[in-house]
């Protein structure tokens, strides 16, 4: 099994990585035990680490991890000839709303979004003709992902935001 570990190359104070071009918001005094960061699994679902967060006070968030899967469909028919089309974009959304505070401290739990199923991403495809078939292309899914955790309150610019892609 092969896991890719997305760790993006912008660095801002906390450690973290921006998808946006805003520094990491939060409340004064925030500080973080563990590292955010997401993995690609081998069936195209996205797993991001839980971590703690300190120093917050009563302030709550929300996780906010999308996942848009495109894939080759090939289109046949019935004399054979094939024409690839791309999908539509499959959006896979998991949200985690009202994460409470405990003793001043959040904990931000691991998630893992689901990939679609083949179907999902077959019916996402259009052919040129109704009566072709569909046939999901070997090795073309992608996922291009993003991954915020936002404080209430601190919603110009996500705690954390991380973004990447998995082939």
């Amino acid at each position: 099994m092969r896991f890719l570990t997305i760790i993006a190359t912008a660095l801002y104070t906390l450690g973290f990585v921006s998808a946006q071009s805003c520094t990491p918001n939060g409340p004064n005094g925030a500080h973080t035990s563990g590292t955010p960061g997401c993995t690609c699994n081998p069936n195209g679902s996205i797993t991001c680490a839980g971590f703690q967060v300190c120093g917050v006070g009563n302030t709550n968030a929300n996780i906010d991890a999308r996942s848009v899967y495109t894939a080759t469909v090939q289109c046949r028919n019935k004399g054979g000839q094939i024409v690839e089309v791309k999908t539509q974009g499959v959006t896979v959304p998991k949200t985690v709303s009202n994460l409470r505070t405990k003793n001043g401290c959040l904990t931000v739990p691991s998630i893992t979004t689901d990939a679609p199923t083949e179907q999902q991403l077959l019916a996402a495809a259009t052919c040129p003709n109704g009566n072709w078939s569909k046939v999901l292309k070997d090795g073309t899914i992608t996922d291009a992902w993003t991954y915020a955790v936002t404080f209430a309150g601190f919603s110009s610019c996500p705690y954390v935001s991380l973004s990447g892609n998995c082939p």
